[in-house]
């Protein structure tokens, strides 16, 4: 837990001081590229478990990782492409939020069988968080 707690502190530190040196636009594109293409390998390494059926909870990884990179992919293109208006507001930006989503589907689905509990109760936190994401979408 500490060497944890240390590395993300030494990644903090690095990050502001790249941003001090180099700016905010190099060091967003750079984070986002390297989490982007991170992620990226870290799901094909989920969906590899998955398929060699290592643990439950690999699918609910490989979406989430591959449903993460690729939002955050769409944030990383429209950024380098200059903000392109036809991605500014695209539903396309949607099929990768889905692939995202539905690994956080998976992961409620999984905990909720590991607590010993069946049915459809796991999807409370989902409709909880769609509500309160709603609630202030609607405040603001």
């Amino acid at each position: 837990m500490k060497q944890a707690f240390a590395l993300m502190m030494v990644l903090a530190v690095l990050l502001q001081a790249g941003y001090l040196v180099a700016g905010y636009d190099a060091i967003y594109q750079i984070g986002y590229g390297a989490i982007t293409l991170m992620g990226l390998m870290i799901s094909l390494t989920f969906l590899w478990l998955y398929l060699q059926r290592a643990t439950p909870l690999a699918l609910g990884m490989a979406y989430s990782w591959s449903g993460a990179s690729l939002v955050l992919g769409w944030w990383w293109i429209f950024s380098l492409a200059g903000e392109p208006a036809a991605m500014a507001e695209s539903p396309l930006h949607f099929a990768p939020l889905a692939l995202y989503l539905s690994g956080a589907l998976l992961h409620f689905s999984v905990i909720h069988r590991s607590f010993g509990l069946h049915g459809a109760a796991f999807l409370l936190p989902v409709f909880g968080a769609v509500v309160v994401s709603t609630v202030i979408y609607l405040l603001v």
